[in-house]
């Protein structure tokens, strides 16, 4: 069952999200479909984050795997949410959106999302505020998290550059698309290396 710590970290994580959702939105120009602004995300994605919390739960009785990954995703969705919402503002201030320099700013802004992926799932989604792996757990961490950041990178810049925009999507846009492509594939790969590699019990 979801304990009042998850609901407080729905609560944050969720809050986080939307936030940085609202502004991507507002910045990619996105309809605003008769509403006044995108800032109700902020209320109603955290009461997402619970449903999908509790769903991991329900779903743990099939496979225990799933009570960490509810929270996981979670985590996952705000740290892109972070990363996107970096990423999006690096393009506003400097109007570059493809090349190189995409490149670099993609992986400053996977690289802004470390710190608090690292505590929450830490915390949060592995329970492991107890281990004792120190340096060495962090080191693993960060392993995982650079090659993830690899991963998340490569596949973002492949879309961003070598893939061309459909549906008449503006290439601001599909810089968007590409960081939502290669986050998705992060993720995967995240939640595997770290609860076999770095969180393992």
């Amino acid at each position: 069952m979801l304990s009042k710590r998850d609901i407080y970290f729905c609560i944050l994580t969720g809050f986080i999200t939307g936030f940085s959702v609202w502004r991507i939105l507002d910045f990619l120009n996105a309809p605003l479909l008769y509403l006044p602004s995108y800032g109700w995300l902020m209320i109603i994605i955290p009461v997402i984050w619970i449903l999908g919390v509790s769903l991991g739960y329900a779903l743990g009785g099939l496979a225990s795997f799933f009570r960490q990954f509810g929270k996981f995703a979670v985590i996952g969705f705000t740290n892109s949410s972070v990363d996107i919402g970096i990423l999006n503002l690096l393009i506003f201030l400097t109007g570059i959106h493809a090349g190189w320099q995409y490149v670099f700013f993609k992986g400053v802004s996977f690289l802004c999302a470390i710190v608090p992926s690292y505590i929450l799932n830490k915390y949060w989604a592995f329970s492991a505020g107890n281990s004792t792996g120190g340096v060495f757990e962090f080191s693993k961490f960060m392993s995982v998290a650079l090659t993830a950041i690899f991963v998340n990178t490569t596949v973002a810049s492949i879309v961003v550059n070598y893939v061309n925009p459909v549906f008449g999507i503006m290439p601001e846009a599909w810089a968007t698309v590409g960081a939502v492509t290669g986050s998705a594939t992060a993720l995967i790969f995240s939640f595997l290396g770290f609860k076999l590699a770095v969180f393992k019990k």
